[in-house]
């Protein structure tokens, strides 16, 4: 039974309309991540005297309580600070994020038509350093990939869990040694979400300026330690997996998983360090981060931008689960809606994507909802699963990852896997749940497991989906496309649901979301000419 293709075309043209309308808004519009994202690509990076954030401290300082001054951007000010006092980037930083400068004084002078292109032409330079600096980890990225070869897919990978990059290196080494080609690195939770979460009641440790393991402080020591996932831990990391590929004569690739309202800095992070993969899913963000959506998608166009020069893979999920609309009407949903409702947000997190120039072979998607294994007749439910994505997202790679769950219902996963990866060509990636100890049986597991279906694929090539399979398939189709018509006729709320009492739920990083006054665009120049 095949797919049916007019209510597949109207779930697509729906998810397009959507994002074609946020993205456009969304290019708009600038936050405070964007123009953390933008003194990192000028160099400012670490924290101040104190501890804090050096990029995030510079911008709080520059807005102080004016939206307004978000709205024309750190930019111009910035470069023009540079020129006054023939500092260097990091420099200038420190004295503004001390009190020294007030890069307010330094937007005035803007007013000035010298001046202005004066700062405008430092700006242009600085941003034209940072994006060479990116091509030439593109370039290396593609030397390397030739020189040691390219591991097949699927990649098996995993994910680190030392959090001290001291650690962490020797378990990335053993990881490499057991066969994995891809290890993925959690970024900490960034000064700003975790300053908002406090306020929001939601308890969280203060920021450990004085921790070791923490960002670089002034004048500290580059060997003291660092998290793994800070830019220098991921630089660490970086080196370390290049000298394993060298010994294994296989490239191994680095991923980084972004946290919630840093998906801008991460971009820049991912481009000079050589991030091949970025996790970074815009719609997991707003459901399960409780993100304010314009904030979300705001900070991932500035990332798609970053991500698309830089060459990386764009990592999205196979959708988030949503609630709201059952905790709305008091009645729990079945697992076709549920399916269907991350169907949809995934579809958009697409078209936003691809919208922002990302091609289809840069943006890998989640084949299976991590909730799956756990709903009845998991391995039917899969089929469908996979069947819907190739249908609607034929030429993405796709990807699968190991659920967190019960024991009893993770033995069923490796069946799962084995049983639909022959219908999920081209598969990308399997990540699977790191142990404590050896991961060898697992890789091999994993391997076994695509090399089966791949001859299957060949050898049952032409088959389609049957009874429950097609029957569920239909019914997430519907679900999508009732969530798809739900947020385009009464927006978030459909989704995210009312707080309790009703109004609006609590969304995270919505004040400091604007629209863009500054018509000067720092990255257009820069990303204009050819890599």
């Amino acid at each position: 039974m095949s797919l049916d293709a007019a209510r597949l075309d109207r779930l697509a043209s729906l998810a397009a309309t959507l994002a074609g309308s946020w993205g456009a808004r969304a290019r708009g519009l600038t936050s405070s991540g964007q123009e953390r994202a933008v003194l990192r690509l000028f160099g400012v990076n670490g924290v101040d005297a104190a501890g804090r954030p050096l990029a995030g401290e510079v911008v709080s300082r520059y807005v102080g309580r004016d939206p307004g001054q978000l709205g024309r951007g750190i930019a111009l000010p910035f470069a023009m600070g540079l020129l006054e006092y023939d500092l260097a980037p990091q420099r200038l930083a420190l004295d503004v994020a001390s009190g020294a400068v007030d890069l307010g004084l330094e937007a005035e002078l803007l007013r000035e038509p010298g001046r202005r292109l004066l700062a405008e032409a430092e700006a242009t330079r600085l941003a034209a350093a940072a994006v060479a600096r990116i091509d030439a980890n593109r370039t290396a990225r593609t030397e390397l990939l030739a020189l040691f070869g390219d591991p097949g897919r699927p990649w098996i990978a995993t994910t680190l869990v030392e959090p001290v990059v001291d650690e962490a290196l020797g378990e990335a080494r053993r990881r490499v040694g057991e066969g994995l080609d891809l290890l993925r690195v959690e970024v900490p939770l960034g000064r700003e979400l975790t300053d908002r979460l406090r306020a929001a009641g939601v308890e969280w440790p203060a920021w450990p300026s004085t921790e070791p393991g923490w960002p670089k402080a002034a004048g500290q020591d580059d060997n003291e330690p660092a998290p793994t996932g800070s830019q220098r831990g991921l630089a660490r990391i970086r080196r370390a997996l290049d000298e394993a590929a060298a010994d294994r004569r296989g490239y191994v690739r680095l991923a980084s998983a972004a946290p919630a309202l840093m998906a801008a800095e991460q971009s820049i992070v991912a481009g000079f360090e050589r991030i091949d993969v970025v996790d970074a899913d815009v719609m997991a963000e707003i459901v399960a981060g409780s993100v304010d959506p314009d904030r979300a998608i705001t900070d991932h166009v500035f990332a798609h931008r970053l991500l698309r020069r830089a060459g990386g893979t764009l990592l999205l999920g196979a959708g988030p689960l949503v609630v709201g609309p059952d905790l709305a009407s008091g009645v729990p949903s079945n697992a076709a809606s549920r399916s269907g409702r991350a169907l949809a947000l995934q579809l958009i997190g697409v078209a936003l994507a691809r919208g922002d120039g990302l091609p289809p072979h840069q943006i890998l998607l989640g084949a299976l909802p991590l909730w799956l294994t756990d709903e009845p007749h998991p391995a039917t439910r899969a089929a469908a699963e996979v069947a819907l994505r190739r249908a609607l997202l034929p030429e993405h790679p796709l990807t699968f990852e190991e659920p967190v769950t019960t024991p009893h219902f993770a033995a069923a996963w490796p069946f799962v896997l084995a049983g639909v990866l022959p219908a999920a060509e081209p598969a990308a990636m399997v990540l699977r749940r790191p142990t404590d100890g050896s991961m060898l049986a697992g890789v091999r597991a994993s391997r076994a497991a695509s090399g089966v279906a791949a001859q299957l694929a060949a050898a049952y090539e032409g088959r389609g989906l049957s009874g429950d399979a097609a029957a569920h398939a239909g019914a997430v189709a519907e679900a999508a496309i009732h969530t798809l018509e739900r947020l385009d006729g009464a927006g978030w709320r459909s989704v995210l649901g009312d707080a309790p009492g009703g109004g609006e739920r609590l969304r995270l990083g919505g004040d400091a979301v604007v629209e863009r006054t500054e018509a000067f665009d720092v990255l257009g120049p820069s990303l204009a000419r050819a890599g």
